[in-house]
């Protein structure tokens, strides 16, 4: 048994070299394909990089080569070329500048037609109120509750104008303010401490944010 297993051992021996030289030929092949793979790669990047030196210098010799006339024909092909770049960009933005100018005007034009709409919604409770009281005075008997209602209707009023910026120009014992009043007639002072003062407001003035939409017309003493 123990020779059987010799004689085996002896044979696997003979056959591992055998075995081993048949391998040794398919690595030989794949270290020559790498090889050769990589000289085919480094060929062709020495390649290209000639082409590149080999065309910048044909651009070179090709400039130096121009003659003058064809030098200047060439700078002339450029600067219309430049030209018709920059006249391009001028139509772009002449075209935006149109169109912003048309926008900006169609904006006015609807913030002069509907700027009173804020302050126009906000009487319209006070009209609602009037309308009320109008209604109510057909069948009121009592003359003081009237009175009361109207003259609660023109304060919510008042205050509505002053929440929009709208304010009464005061007079009463105020000295005559040519910005702010208009004397349309002037009568003798009662006391001389009244000469130039304002006597009697004929119809009241108003501002709108400090501006003066409406002069008081007022009496002044002298």
């Amino acid at each position: 048994m123990n020779q059987k297993i010799n004689e085996n051992t002896q044979e696997e021996m003979k056959k591992g070299p055998q075995a081993n030289a048949q391998e040794d030929p398919e690595t030989d092949n794949m270290a020559d394909k790498t090889e050769a793979f990589t000289d085919k790669a480094a060929e062709d990047t020495a390649t290209a990089e000639g082409k590149t030196e080999n065309g910048a210098e044909n651009e070179v010799d090709q400039e130096e080569d121009l003659t003058p006339e064809e030098q200047l024909q060439r700078d002339l092909d450029q600067a219309r070329e430049e030209l018709a770049r920059m006249q391009d960009k001028h139509l772009r933005l002449q075209a935006e500048f149109d169109n912003y100018r048309k926008r900006t005007m169609k904006e006015k034009a609807e913030l002069i037609l509907n700027g009173g709409e804020k302050c126009l919604t906000s009487i319209l409770p006070v009209v609602d109120d009037f309308e009320r009281a109008l209604k109510n005075m057909q069948t009121a008997e009592d003359v003081a509750a009237v009175s009361e209602g109207v003259t609660l209707i023109y304060n919510k009023f008042m205050s509505t104008l002053a929440q929009n910026g709208v304010k009464p120009i005061q007079t009463e014992g105020q000295t005559l303010d040519t910005d702010y009043h208009e004397a349309i007639a002037v009568i003798p002072a009662p006391a001389p401490e009244l000469k130039g003062q304002i006597l009697d407001c004929v119809q009241t003035g108003y501002t709108l944010n400090e501006k003066v939409i409406r002069h008081a017309k007022v009496v002044v003493g002298e």
